[in-house]
């Protein structure tokens, strides 16, 4: 139980309209691996190829060694669940978990005691002759997790499993399948577009646009190291800010201010975009800045402000008119108002560096 998935070089047509063209990926045994991407992007497309679901128009499909472009989808031993559940609505909870199993006709005994188990392993052994339209949102995606894993597939694909759900349930939710995973070992591919939904359960991910992956890593990666503008923005908040790069003194200027950063893949002098995360700048009021007023750092004017509690989100406007959001603790000393001058400096062991046009990050290789 549980396959390594290897996608050589996939393709995929309707009409004249290529969806996919030419991605290649490697998922590992027992991973949890998650596409994640905007509506359209491809990813849905993608699990139905594996899946069988949809034709391939080119490239490999494997499983181990195996290759399954033309496999029955009955005979890839495939776990599968929706978006929708698509639990059977006149079959009791026990009758739809024990689907799969009557259709393998395996003896009767067998199925009881799969049944049984997968029953008190996703905790709904107790709704066990109850029929669906009783249930609520959560606890039918527990009959549907049950139903697709009780056969002991090599693959459990998911689709947007949660999207259905409250946001309660969906963060109670997403925890159960990332418990049931590790807890089976069982390779998973599940798609969404929560961003964080992805980051909370995921091994792996692999960000899509238009058909075309865009970064494969772990959360911690994907998010401190994005691969282009896209991904980093894609993944949680950023500032993009304009500047030039000197390949004489090593550094970045961006208005009157200036820094290092030794670590640069460029060679010439270029524009650059700096992305910075809100809490990867550091404020402090334009008077405490320096003994004389202060040079040091970015000037910027609070524009806003949003008390959450713990940290306060503020609206900084710079010189030259832009805006970028800044992430800083809230505390009874150190709270700014509108108009309030303020210094900024920047986290740059956090600095993520692009290309003016936002296909490479200069300062990570990928």
């Amino acid at each position: 139980m549980s396959v390594n998935i290897s996608i050589r070089n996939a393709v995929k047509k309707y009409g004249a309209n290529t969806i996919i063209s030419d991605l290649s990926i490697d998922i590992r045994d027992k991973e949890f691996f998650t596409l994640l991407g905007p509506s359209g992007c491809g990813k849905t497309t993608l699990l139905r190829m594996i899946a069988g679901f949809n034709t391939i128009e080119g490239g490999d499909f494997l499983f181990d060694d195996k290759r399954i472009n033309d496999m029955d989808v009955s005979k890839r031993n495939i776990g599968m669940v929706f978006q929708n559940y698509a639990i059977f609505p006149h079959y009791t909870v026990r009758q739809n978990v024990e689907f799969g199993l009557r259709n393998r006709k395996l003896p009767k005994e067998e199925i009881e005691a799969l049944t049984d188990e997968f029953l008190g392993l996703m905790k709904i052994r107790e709704f066990k002759d109850r029929m669906p339209e009783r249930l609520s949102g959560g606890q039918q995606q527990r009959v549907a997790l049950a139903r697709a894993l009780v056969i002991k597939p090599d693959l459990l694909l998911m689709d947007e499993p949660l999207s259905n759900l409250d946001a309660k349930l969906r963060l109670e939710m997403r925890q159960v399948i990332r418990d049931l995973q590790r807890k089976v070992g069982i390779t998973t591919i599940y798609v969404t577009h929560d961003q964080e939904e992805a980051m909370a359960i995921s091994d792996r991910i692999a960000v899509m646009k238009d058909g075309v992956i865009q970064h494969v890593g772990t959360p911690p990666e994907i998010y401190h190291r994005p691969a282009n503008i896209f991904v980093a923005t894609f993944i949680g908040r950023t500032n993009l800010i304009d500047a030039e790069y000197s390949a004489a003194t090593g550094k970045i200027r961006m208005d009157s201010f200036e820094f290092g950063l030794d670590r640069l893949n460029c060679s010439t002098d270029t524009p650059v975009v700096l992305s910075v995360r809100p809490e990867d700048f550091q404020m402090s009021r334009e008077e405490s800045s320096s003994p004389s007023g202060g040079s040091s750092g970015i000037r910027g004017t609070i524009a806003d402000s949003i008390f959450l509690g713990l940290n306060t989100h503020y609206l900084v406007s710079l010189p030259n008119k832009q805006l970028i959001e800044i992430i800083h603790e809230s505390s009874m000393d150190s709270m700014y108002k509108a108009g309030d001058s303020v210094r900024l400096q920047i986290r740059t062991d956090k600095l993520n560096v692009f290309s003016k046009d936002g296909k490479r990050n200069l300062a990570y290789a990928n």
